[in-house]
């Protein structure tokens, strides 16, 4: 570290040495940054650094000026300037540590993160937990999910894109970009050096393709900033958020126009974000409205996102009572057409740090990003588990969704697998682009044996041998021809498929049944392979034949779960094999009287019978027989000492085919 700053002072040296900076000129630098004009404050302290000696304010100033911009990659640098002061406080090195695990540079995100919690202690907690996120961040991207993320060149221009909804006819969103009054004059935001963020509806010329992004029209986009939005469809109306410049109070701070910043100090102004509503009628937007429980006096609520019956609205805020910098909250509404109470979203939601921009998918999931949960850096999107008023956890979306910068703003259809979102993974400077993303299906190979199991005299335990030349055919849903290998000498078998698709595989050999088998495989790369096994029984008739793990609870008939799951396997072989009868066959250990046994036997056979014949099997090819302990397959008769484990052997399920 003191050697950058060694560096940082020859350089300084070579180009000429000091040259006298005017308090005047510290003074309004510092006025830009206390007012939010970061690209402004930038400039300024860029030129007292080339005038004068380096100094930790002016390099902590440009440090924290890039890092409110979004502009990671600088960050990162001038944090690694700032902590080579002796005098530099030890925030820097978290502030250095985030730049860094946002451009993904996790190994030296972790070591910085560390140094913090030896030198903090009273942060060792949280140093620990964000050295840990980095592992996490790195194991999701060498394990990335199965989705292609591709930048939406027809709907992102310069600057920040982001936030898409659905329209009837399009898409909306909002953007910063530069904008061309009728005065030919740029409307620029000294925040960031781009425009104000504005609503922009691209109307829609396929299922993919969208037209020239237009601003929405003065009534929703004022001369500030506006947005994000939802649209409800249902009542053609607009929930947009909307941002105002208010005087700084006692009360929460957040300027950031887009999401929430704690500000600087020294600060006299702030700005606030109130939700307000817009009717579409045709091309115009009328009768715009401020949300019923706006307070930007006090403090933000924006980022809304509406259930498609318009009866719930999710939003964001950072009024009193919440559990982190910012919450996410629901309204609902009431049967006179007003919105309730605004209620927190709850802890399994809502943590110390920032949520943000709530969405609602297609799949009916609640979404929204966060930099409270375990994430990889920057704001991280989640996926709500459970559903309205019982929201259980979160799942982090993951790698390639998620990125080591923000990611937000996520559009999802009705299966939760393709979309948009918003993103600043591409950018060098901070800006969000908008991103297609749609799952597909990894493909992965299918490695299968064919088996044949023979009874070990006078045990229930089996042998087991490959059974060779069967023929297999591996049907994929909704098509109607299958792939066909045979099974080698060694009962091996093989076949390509791809991952979360429904395969059917069908076994078939003279003199044996046939037998088929459902796979969903489950892949996560294509160097992964899925083992199944399949178990052919010959076709003798008269042979017995033992079903494995049939039991039953002590003296009673009834068929367990477990026993219905390999009842149900043989409901397949009697659906594979049309023209078998069978004689389903109970057997008990020789403990209790012969009458019991007798009983008891035959009242679980019939309730096998009737659970198979419940499952569609004409009863026509069905027999029960209880055979009690007549049929004992090892030495344990009455008055033989056998443990439990010989008496298990003689407790058995059996079927064989009737001639």
């Amino acid at each position: 570290m003191r050697t950058k700053f060694t560096l940082l002072l020859l350089l300084w040296l070579m180009i000429g040495g000091p040259v006298a900076v005017t308090a005047q000129e510290m003074k309004q630098a510092d006025k830009y940054f206390h007012n939010y004009e970061f690209s402004l404050a930038l400039e300024a302290y860029k030129g007292i650094l080339d005038k004068g000696e380096p100094n930790l304010t002016v390099v902590q100033r440009i440090a924290d000026s890039y890092r409110i911009l979004n502009n990671s990659r600088e960050a990162e640098f001038w944090y690694a300037q700032a902590i080579a002061f002796p005098e530099a406080d030890p925030s820097n090195i978290y502030l250095y540590a985030e730049s860094a695990k946002r451009n993904a540079n996790y190994a030296k995100a972790k070591m910085l993160f560390l140094d913090y919690g030896r030198k903090v202690p009273g942060q060792a907690a949280l140093a620990l937990r964000m050295a840990a996120s980095c592992d996490t961040a790195l194991l999701w991207m060498q394990r990335p999910e199965s989705f292609n993320v591709q930048k939406h060149e027809g709907v992102s221009g310069e600057g920040a894109d982001f936030s898409p909804v659905k329209t009837n006819d399009g898409l909306l969103f909002a953007s910063d970009r530069l904008v061309v009054d009728k005065k030919q004059q740029t409307e620029r935001s000294n925040w960031t050096g781009n425009g104000y963020i504005q609503l922009y509806l691209a109307k829609a010329t396929s299922d993919s393709t969208y037209a020239a992004p237009v601003p929405l029209p003065a009534s929703v986009n004022t001369a500030y900033h506006n947005g994000p939005a939802v649209y409800l469809a249902k009542e053609n109306t607009l929930y947009f958020t909307r941002t105002h410049v208010v005087k700084r109070s006692a009360g929460h701070t957040n300027p950031d126009p887009t999401s929430w910043f704690k500000g600087t100090d020294n600060r006299t102004h702030t700005n606030r974000h109130g939700i307000y509503t817009a009717e579409r009628k045709g091309e115009k937007w009328e009768n715009v409205k401020p949300f019923k429980y706006n307070n930007t006096n006090e403090f933000s609520i924006g980022h809304p996102a509406i259930t498609p019956d318009g009866q719930v609205l999710y939003f964001v805020s950072d009024m009193p009572g919440g559990l982190g910098e910012t919450d996410i909250y629901f309204s609902e509404r009431q049967t006179d057409g007003s919105w309730g109470q605004p209620v927190n979203a709850g802890s399994a939601i809502n943590t110390s740090g920032r949520e943000s921009f709530a969405s609602l998918g297609e799949d009916g999931s609640l979404y929204f990003s966060s930099d409270g949960h375990l994430g990889m850096g920057g704001l991280d999107m989640f996926k709500a588990i459970g559903s309205h008023k019982g929201w259980t956890k979160v799942k982090n979306l993951k790698y390639p969704l998620n990125t080591a910068h923000d990611d937000f703003g996520i559009l999802t259809d009705s299966t939760g697998s393709k979309g948009m979102l918003s993103s600043g993974r591409l950018a060098q400077n901070g800006s969000d682009d908008i991103f297609t993303f749609e799952a597909f299906k990894v493909p992965c190979t299918l490695i299968g044996k064919t088996i044949e199991h023979f009874a070990i005299a006078g045990t229930s335990r089996k042998a087991e041998e490959p059974v060779e030349e069967v023929l297999l055919q591996l049907t994929e849903e909704g098509s109607a021809t299958p792939l066909e290998v045979y099974s080698d000498k060694n009962g091996g078998f093989m076949f390509p498929v791809k991952a979360g698709t429904n395969y059917t595989i069908k076994g078939t050999k003279p003199g044996y049944l046939t037998q088929t088998l459902n796979i969903t495989p489950d892949c996560r790369y294509n160097t992964d392979s899925v083992k199944v096994e399949m178990i052919f029984n010959r076709s003798i008739p008269d042979k017995p034949i033992v079903l494995d793990n049939i039991f039953y609870d002590l003296d009673r008939h009834n068929i367990r779960p477990d026993a219905a799951r390999e009842l149900d396997k043989l409901v397949q072989t009697l659906v594979d094999n049309p023209a078998i009868r069978i004689e389903l066959s109970s057997h008990t250990d020789s403990r209790q009287t012969n009458r019991y046994n007798d009983m008891l036997s035959q009242l679980r056979a019939q309730a096998a019978v009737d659970y198979i014949i419940s499952r569609g099997i004409n009863r026509n090819r069905l027999t029960a027989r209880g055979y009690g302990e007549t049929k004992l397959i090892n030495r344990c008769a009455d008055g033989v000492v056998c443990s439990e484990v010989q008496h298990q052997e003689n407790r058995r399920t059996e079927f064989k085919i009737l001639k």
